[in-house]
């Protein structure tokens, strides 16, 4: 096998692991907006929060990032709860801009207070489980690991939205909220626990991508613009479709740099990203209306 085929296969490999990781990202975003059909701007930011959270975990009590990956995704159900009640519900029903400009202000409190405390200097977590060798290249294992908990991550939330009485009242709230209600499901408590699952997701991948590379307060951004592409890419309100968008993205990734500059990368997903608009707003993955 040539040198440049080999190094092919590693990066293609390479960008499929991170797309899982892009994948469970984008299933907070998307989740949201399935349900309560917010566009949560907060998003990044409450990426950027799941690492520090991940990395002041495994500082403070010592214990191992893969468990605080569990910790820091607990906290962003409670939070995302809280969020919701804070900024969410009263507004729930206002125009889209106001959701919008709701979800900002969220953002800008959370990079705010994250500049003031800990700087936009760069930070990681110092943790290293080896490489295993494709030829003359390697692949971490930290990579594999992090897609592996990915996609039992994503795994588990279809089986919750699916398989339990409480996924499948989020389901019914997202189809029709006031049949819902009709039914007796408590809406107002379904979409809480959305917005807290949606958070979950968001930080629980950056609790994983805290273990992959260095990062500041700002890093959620890039994240945040992956996600809106897989988003639309899968369909909105299509976690299991955001799955997939994740791995069409991370070949996307894995592909370009071999055949042309990495300052391409960006501008290839994002003119896709118009193309999809334009041709199928409902996703590569979305049902037709």
């Amino acid at each position: 096998m040539s040198l440049h085929l080999t190094v092919l296969i590693a990066s293609l490999i390479d960008g499929l692991l991170m797309g899982f990781v892009y994948g469970l990202a984008a299933m907070g975003l998307t989740l949201i907006w399935g349900v309560m059909e917010v566009i949560n701007l907060s998003h990044g930011a409450l990426i950027a929060l799941g690492m520090f959270g991940a990395l002041l975990i495994v500082q403070a009590f010592g214990v191992h990032p893969y468990l605080a990956f569990i910790l820091v995704g607990l906290i962003g159900l409670i939070l995302g709860i809280i969020i919701y009640g804070i900024a969410i519900h009263r507004i729930l029903d206002a125009p889209d801009l106001t959701t919008l400009l709701s979800t900002f202000a969220v953002s800008m409190i959370i990079i705010g207070a994250g500049t003031a405390i800990f700087t936009t200097s760069p930070r990681n977590i110092d943790f290293n489980l080896g490489s295993i060798s494709v030829g003359s290249a390697t692949i971490l294992w930290t990579k594999v690991i992090a897609a592996l908990l990915s996609a039992l991550v994503t795994a588990l939330l279809y089986l919750f939205l699916y398989r339990t009485r409480i996924g499948k009242s989020i389901r019914a709230v997202s189809n029709n909220r006031d049949a819902a209600e009709l039914m007796g499901i408590p809406s107002t408590r379904i979409l809480a626990l959305s917005f807290g699952i949606g958070t979950l997701l968001a930080m629980s991948s950056g609790a994983l991508i805290a273990t992959l590379f260095p990062f500041n307060i700002l890093s959620g951004g890039g994240y945040e613009l992956k996600s809106f592409v897989i988003g639309v890419m899968g369909g909105l309100g299509n976690p299991a479709g955001s799955l997939a968008g994740g791995l069409i993205l991370g070949f996307i990734e894995g592909l370009i740099p071999n055949f042309m500059d990495t300052s391409w990368t960006p501008v290839i997903e994002f003119a896709l990203f118009v193309l999809i608009l334009l041709v199928r707003p409902q996703g590569l993955f979305g049902s037709e209306e």
